[in-house]
C-alpha cells in the first residue's frame, strides 16, 4: 500500500512538472507571437489540467489582447475557482477593469489576487504591473510600483525588468526604459524581446542603419525568432518615410520582412490583425483587402476584421461594401473602441458613393458624409489635417460646395498644420459658391471668418485681404462696407510694399474703383480723387474715374 502511495504521488509529481512544462512552453510561443499554437497549449491544459489557475489566466490574457472581452472573462471567472494559483485570474478581472475606467473595481480584484500570497511570491505583482501597462487606459505609475515589488524580493528579475521597460517607455522616460531593458537583457540573455526593445528606442530616434544592425544580430543569434522581423518590417518603413528618396525600395523590403514574421508567428488571427494595421500604414490596401477576407473565413465572429474590410473595400474603389463593413463594424462593438479613423472611411466611402454618372455629388448622401468625417474630428482632431487634400481636390474640380464642406470640418482643429491654408479654401470655396439669389448670408459670414483667420496667422497674404473685400462687398450692409474699403486699402499697401503693383495690376483696379466710389458716395471728397487718381495712373481713361472726377 505504502508502494502505491509513493508510487501515486511520483505521478503526480511527474503530471505537475510536465503541465508546468506546457505552461512554460505556451508561455514562450506567446513571447515569441505564436499566439494560435499558445492558444492550443492552453486550451489543452485547461482541459486537462483544471485545478491549475494559471492555465485559465494565460488563456484568458491571450483573449484580452485580442479584444475578446467576453471570451476572456469566461476564463478568468472559471479559472478563479480552480484550487492552485486560481487569485491569480482576478488580474485578468482586474484589467478588463481598467479598460472600463473602473480603477477602484481593478484595485479591489488586485487585493483579492495578493491576499494570501507569501512574502517571496512574485508572479502576482508582474502580472498585476503589466495589467497596468497593457490596459486600454495605462497607469504607469501603479504599474512601476507593483514591478518594483518583485525586485525588492528577486533583485535579479530578468521579466520585472522587462515589464519595467515597458512601464517607463509608457511614461516615455527613455532613459530609465533602456536601463531597464539593458538589465533585463544583462540577467538574462536568451530573452531576445528585451534587446528587441533597446533596438525600438534606437529606431525612434530614427537612427536607423544602427536599428537595424541590432535586430540583424538578434537575427544571427535566432533566425526563427519572429518579432524581430516584424521590428525590421516597420524601421525600414519609417527608414523610407524619412528618407523619400528610398521609399519604394524600403517599403518593399519592409512588407518582405513583414511576410517572414508571418510565416515564423503562425498566422494566428492576433499575427494577422498586426499584419492589417501594417499594410494601412504602408498603404497595400489589395494586400489588406485579401488578408481581411482570410480572417473572416477564421473568424466570422471578431469585428475587428470589418474595420479592415471597410478601409481596403474604400481604397479599392469598393464603396458600398465599405459602408456596409463600417456600419456593421460601428454598430457591434463599444464606442471606445471605435476610433477617429472608422468615422473618416465611412465618410469618405460616403462620400463616393454621392457621386453621380454625370460627375456632381447627390447633397443628401454627400452631406451624410460630411456627418461621418465630423464624427472623426469630435474623436480626434489630428484627423483634420488629412482633409486638405480631399478638399482641394474637390476645389480645383469646381465642386465649391462640396470643397467648403470639407474645410469646414477641417478648420475645427485649430492646431493643424493645414490651419491657415484650409481656412483659405475654405473662403474662397464659400464665396464662389456663393448666389445671391438661392444662397443664404450666413454662408459669407463663414467665409468672411474663414479669411480673418488667414490674415490673424499672416497679415501680409495679401489675397486673403482682397478676398474678404469682395465678401464683404457683396454681404452689402452698411457694416460690412466698411470692412471692404479697410480689406482693400490693406491689399493696397502690401502689394505696394511687396514691389508687385504690375503683377497685381486687375485686382488693384478693382480696389480703386470701389474703394474711390465708396468715399465719393460718403462725402469724403479728397480719399476719393487719391484713389481715383491711382485709378487712372493703372487704367489711363476709365471711364468711371474720369466721370467721378468731374462731379467732385
Amino acid at each position: 500500500m505504502k508502494n502505491v502511495k509513493v508510487f501515486s504521488l511520483l505521478l503526480s509529481v511527474i503530471g505537475t512538472a510536465t503541465f508546468a512544462q506546457d505552461l512554460e512552453q505556451a508561455k514562450k510561443a506567446v513571447d515569441a507571437e505564436q499566439y494560435e499554437k499558445a492558444k492550443k497549449i492552453l486550451k489543452s491544459l485547461v482541459a486537462s489540467d483544471p485545478n491549475n489557475g494559471r492555465n485559465f489566466f494565460y488563456l484568458g490574457d491571450l483573449y484580452l489582447n485580442e479584444q475578446a472581452t467576453d471570451s476572456a472573462k469566461i476564463f478568468f471567472e472559471k479559472g478563479i475557482v480552480a484550487k492552485d494559483k486560481g487569485a491569480i485570474n482576478y488580474i485578468g478581472l482586474g484589467e478588463i477593469n481598467l479598460d472600463n475606467g473602473d480603477g477602484f473595481g481593478a484595485e479591489a480584484n488586485f487585493a483579492k489576487a495578493t491576499k494570501d500570497i507569501k512574502k517571496k511570491d512574485t508572479e502576482e505583482f508582474l502580472l498585476i504591473g503589466r495589467a497596468y501597462t497593457k490596459s486600454e487606459r495605462p497607469d504607469y505609475k501603479k504599474a512601476v510600483e507593483n514591478l518594483k515589488k518583485v525586485l525588492v524580493v528577486d533583485p535579479k528579475s530578468a521579466q520585472a525588468y522587462l515589464s519595467l521597460g515597458d512601464a517607463y517607455y509608457g511614461e516615455r522616460n527613455t532613459n530609465e526604459a533602456y536601463s531597464a531593458y539593458r538589465n533585463a537583457y544583462d540577467y538574462d540573455n536568451t530573452l531576445l524581446m528585451a534587446k528587441i526593445k533597446l533596438a525600438v528606442i534606437t529606431k525612434n530616434a530614427k537612427a536607423f542603419p544602427e536599428a537595424v544592425k541590432s535586430f540583424n544580430e538578434i537575427v544571427a543569434t535566432n533566425p526563427n525568432y519572429g518579432p524581430v522581423y516584424r521590428e525590421l518590417a516597420e524601421t525600414y518603413y519609417h527608414w523610407g518615410a524619412s528618407e523619400t528618396s528610398n521609399y519604394n525600395a524600403y517599403v518593399k523590403k519592409a512588407l518582405e520582412y513583414y511576410e517572414k514574421y508571418m510565416s515564423l508567428t503562425d498566422y494566428s488571427l492576433e499575427s494577422r490583425m498586426r499584419h492589417a494595421d501594417f499594410l494601412i500604414l504602408a498603404k497595400d490596401y489589395k494586400a489588406l483587402e485579401a488578408e481581411a477576407k482570410k480572417m473572416q473565413q477564421l473568424d466570422k465572429v471578431n469585428p475587428r476584421i470589418l474595420r479592415y474590410l471597410g478601409y481596403s473595400a474604400h481604397e479599392n474603389g469598393n464603396h458600398q461594401e465599405s459602408v456596409k463593413a463600417l456600419n456593421e463594424y460601428i454598430s457591434k462593438v463599444e464606442a471606445k473602441k471605435i476610433i477617429a479613423r472608422d468615422y473618416l472611411y465611412l465618410g469618405l466611402a460616403k462620400i463616393a458613393l454621392s457621386k453621380g454618372a454625370d460627375g456632381k455629388y447627390e447633397k443628401v448622401m454627400f452631406d451624410q458624409g460630411i456627418e461621418e468625417i465630423n464624427k472623426g474630428v469630435e474623436k480626434d482632431p489630428v484627423i483634420a489635417t488629412e482633409l486638405n487634400e480631399i478638399g482641394l481636390k474637390l476645389f480645383k474640380e469646381k465642386f465649391y460646395r462640396e470643397a467648403g464642406k470639407i474645410f469646414e470640418v477641417a478648420v475645427k482643429n485649430q492646431k493643424s498644420k493645414n490651419f491657415l491654408y484650409d481656412n483659405f479654401y475654405l473662403g474662397y470655396a464659400l464665396y464662389f459658391d456663393y448666389d445671391e439669389k438661392t444662397s443664404p448670408k450666413e454662408e459669407l459670414v463663414k467665409a468672411d471668418a474663414a479669411f480673418t483667420n488667414v490674415i490673424a496667422a499672416s497679415p501680409t497674404t495679401q489675397d486673403a485681404h482682397l478676398y474678404k473685400a469682395k465678401v464683404n462687398r457683396v454681404m452689402d450692409t452698411p457694416e460690412s462696407k466698411k470692412v471692404m474699403v479697410s480689406s482693400y486699402e490693406q491689399y493696397v499697401k502690401i502689394v505696394k510694399e511687396k514691389g508687385e503693383t504690375e503683377k497685381a495690376k486687375n485686382n488693384l483696379i478693382e480696389a480703386y474703383t470701389y474703394v474711390g466710389a465708396y468715399y465719393a458716395n460718403n462725402g469724403e471728397k479728397a480719399k476719393a480723387i487719391e484713389n481715383l487718381k491711382e485709378l487712372l495712373v493703372l487704367e489711363p481713361g476709365n471711364k468711371y474715374a474720369t466721370d467721378t472726377l468731374k462731379k467732385l
